[in-house]
């Protein structure tokens, strides 16, 4: 391990003041309210190409956002940096996209994982989360913290459903 890098990065992205889409965000705050060792939690309306000197100086990094139509309450994925040539606009870098530039341009690869937090409400503007949203923010927030403590971030597929492995600690 690069002796640069320190622990988790924690990346809550999307909008508040689009309803569920402020699930990120408002995970990332609730993570960051924990004060928890070798955590680091930034918070944005959506990823950028600068995300990438962050990423690069960690060991692991949980993308977390809001998911129109994933399993309830919330999933956590395994992602791996592109592969084949970037494509991207200012306005759209995706996850992957961000750890692909972590390895181009920093030769670094952190584990990452999306977690995706199930939403309902998107199409209109306001700074609130609904019920359902707030129940699986909840949910996601206890999983992570958990996982954060122990060092131990794995896939959940859909309601707990915990493959083997995927550990973020080698």
């Amino acid at each position: 391990m690069d002796a640069a890098k320190t622990g988790i990065l924690v990346i809550g992205f999307g909008n508040p003041g689009r309803l569920d889409d402020g699930l990120g965000p408002a995970l990332a705050s609730r993570i960051e309210g924990m004060n928890l060792p070798n955590v680091t939690v930034d918070s944005d309306y959506q990823l950028t190409v600068e995300d990438a000197a962050e990423v690069a100086r960690h060991d692991v990094v949980v993308f977390a956002d809001a998911d129109v139509g994933g399993p309830e309450p919330f999933y956590v994925r395994r992602l791996r940096p592109s592969g084949g040539t970037l494509s991207f606009s200012t306005h759209s870098v995706t996850p992957a996209a961000v750890l692909t530039l972590a390895r181009e341009l920093f030769r670094s690869e952190p584990q990452g994982f999306l977690l995706g937090i199930r939403g309902y409400e998107f199409n209109e503007f306001g700074e609130r989360l609904s019920e359902r949203a707030v129940e699986n923010l909840e949910a996601a927030a206890t999983y992570l913290a958990a996982a954060l403590r122990t060092g131990r971030i794995e896939e959940i597929r859909a309601d707990g459903d915990l493959p083997r492995g995927g550990s973020a600690k080698s």
